[in-house]
């Protein structure tokens, strides 16, 4: 336990940037609970004035949190979203980064996921990488993907790539910690196409067989398989189809593990997402974003080539 709270002051202190005078708030719910309270005792360990506050557990990733939580955010400098669903695109989080706090989410964080992986990564390394990436994606206006046959194309023209470095420094930063992806909102109505999900899908985990995913005007038409009827099942038959978010992993220290904090960063693999992206410049509101991970595809910005390797 001593070894966390070290690894937990250090997160603070490194990842991001704490001042002496700032207030931590810590969200969590019952089955982060143990995560959570390191995190607590750490800030209180260094002297600031740390809050946590237990939530019910969302019933999936993009759920918006109970109103309270969501004023304590706007009201805290520096917050960490340790839940088992994602608050990453929800509303709440955007605005307390719109009211200037540094907001780091982490959902479903486990206690090896504290010592081993993509939180022991070189971040100045993931700084680079994302940017790149982001630069590529920022200059670009079509996507295609193409994995076993299957290929997926849409268009990101005019829209704002995101770094997700892990590390925030400035008022109103926010992302995943741990982290190391650079990503885009594509044209909602844009994406035709198939594509193989090898790797997982958040709120679900490793795929037991490659799900193929079938795309047409944006919109998810149909999963093979259980693990895609179920994502089918989370996304529901509404706004929640919709193409939501590209990512491409930025981390050469994360490993897939059923985990979609980390899967999603692995260095080599790219993802995409259904349901909310107006937090971070689409225009979909969903209530629900959940992640599909791919392993090793070929990906094309304008035709050109991406190395992911």
């Amino acid at each position: 336990m001593a070894d966390l709270l070290e690894v937990a002051k250090s997160i603070l202190k490194s990842n991001l940037n704490i001042q002496e005078s700032e207030q931590v708030l810590i969200v969590a719910d019952p089955e982060s609970r143990e995560a959570a309270t390191i995190f607590y005792e750490a800030g209180v360990a260094l002297g600031n004035e740390t809050m946590l506050m237990e939530m019910m557990t969302r019933t999936k990733s993009g759920e918006e949190p109970p109103k309270p939580v969501a004023e304590a955010m706007k009201a805290a400098d520096v917050i960490l979203c340790i839940t088992y669903h994602s608050l990453t695109h929800t509303k709440a989080r955007k605005d307390a980064s719109a009211a200037g706090a540094r907001v780091a989410t982490m959902p479903g964080i486990t206690m090896d996921m504290l010592q081993e992986g993509a939180i022991t990564a070189d971040y100045s390394e993931v700084e680079q990488l994302t940017n790149e990436y982001c630069g590529l994606l920022e200059d670009g206006e079509t996507v295609t993907i193409s994995k076993s046959g299957s290929q997926l194309s849409f268009s990101i023209k005019g829209r704002k790539a995101i770094p997700s470095t892990g590390v925030f420094r400035n008022k109103g930063e926010s992302g995943n910690l741990p982290s190391g992806e650079s990503y885009i909102a594509p044209i909602e109505n844009s994406a035709n196409g198939t594509i193989f999900v090898d790797g997982s899908i958040a709120g679900i985990g490793v795929v037991s067989e490659p799900v193929l995913l079938t795309v047409e005007d944006g919109r998810l038409a149909d999963a093979t398989g259980k693990q895609g009827r179920r994502l089918l099942e989370l996304l529901g038959d509404g706004n929640g189809r919709i193409i939501a978010e590209f990512g491409i992993g930025t981390n050469k220290n994360a490993r897939l593990t059923g985990n979609v904090l980390e899967d999603e960063k692995v260095y080599g693999t790219v993802h995409i997402a259904f349901g909310s992206n107006k937090p971070f410049g689409g225009t979909n509101e969903a209530g629900v974003h959940i992640d599909c991970v791919i392993i090793e595809p070929t990906v094309e910005i304008d035709g050109k080539g991406l190395d992911l390797k």
